[in-house]
């Protein structure tokens, strides 16, 4: 425990009773600050009295959706990072999870230990990204001596974490945006599927699901269309150019 994760709040919200004390207790063990709330009204009183570095969210609440309450954070104009735990494990909602910027996706019945490491690397990359511009683990020093990059017909401005296909802007998620950076900096080479979760996370990359990793590249093919190919390189990784 150290005083950063003092200062850490996070906001539960999840109707079954037994799963949230078992994660309160869990979490405050750790040394979090833990507010909790049980469905979609009691968590907009919580996002609106107060603010937090990480929301847990169920998808099934009594009065709504895990996405309602992940709404309510984006209206909020709040930085939370988000985690989904929940039993719904159709790739249509894990898909739309990311879409909306999700930063893990995770199934119950669920391991706590990996939860909490997994807890643990959402809010460290959150904060590489404050303090990099969104650029994550990828070095510093690589982006400052290339301040426009291409991969393909995009072109990355990396002093303002933004990214042009034919002069239009093209939104990504943070996570998205580390993903295309690390492979316009690596491009033409075949990066494996662990040296990409480490560039992207953190050295704790080990904890997230290899599913996690396809559904990202999935999204971010399907925004840069033609402009930029990613291509699976069988039994190797990936090769973007």
């Amino acid at each position: 425990m150290n005083n950063e994760q003092l200062q850490t709040k996070i906001l539960i919200v999840e109707d079954d009773e037994i799963i949230m004390s078992g994660l309160t207790y869990a979490l405050e063990k750790d040394g979090y600050v833990v507010a909790c709330a049980a469905d979609v009204s009691e968590a907009r009183t919580a996002i609106a009295t107060s603010s937090f570095d990480l929301a847990i969210l169920d998808m099934n609440l009594p009065d709504g959706t895990g996405f309602d309450v992940r709404k309510l954070f984006q209206e909020s104009s709040s930085n939370t990072a988000i985690i989904f735990l929940t039993v719904v494990d159709d790739e249509g909602n894990v898909v739309r999870a990311f879409d909306e910027g999700a930063d893990d996706y995770i199934t119950k019945p669920f391991r706590l230990r990996e939860l909490l490491a997994r807890i643990k690397r959402t809010l460290l990359a959150h904060k590489a990204v404050k303090e990099n511009n969104g650029l994550g683990s990828v070095s510093r020093g690589q982006v400052s001596a290339n301040k426009t990059l291409r991969l393909g017909e995009v072109e990355i401005d990396t002093l303002a974490a933004k990214v042009f296909i034919g002069g239009a802007a093209l939104e990504l998620t943070a996570l998205e945006y580390r993903l295309l950076l690390m492979f316009a900096l690596n491009k033409g080479q075949v990066l494996s599927r662990s040296q990409i979760l480490d560039g992207i996370f953190d050295a704790a990359g080990s904890y997230v699901e290899d599913n996690t990793l396809t559904v990202y590249i999935k999204r971010l093919r399907e925004k840069l269309g033609d402009a930029a190919n990613i291509e699976t390189v069988r039994g190797l990784g990936y090769r973007a150019h």
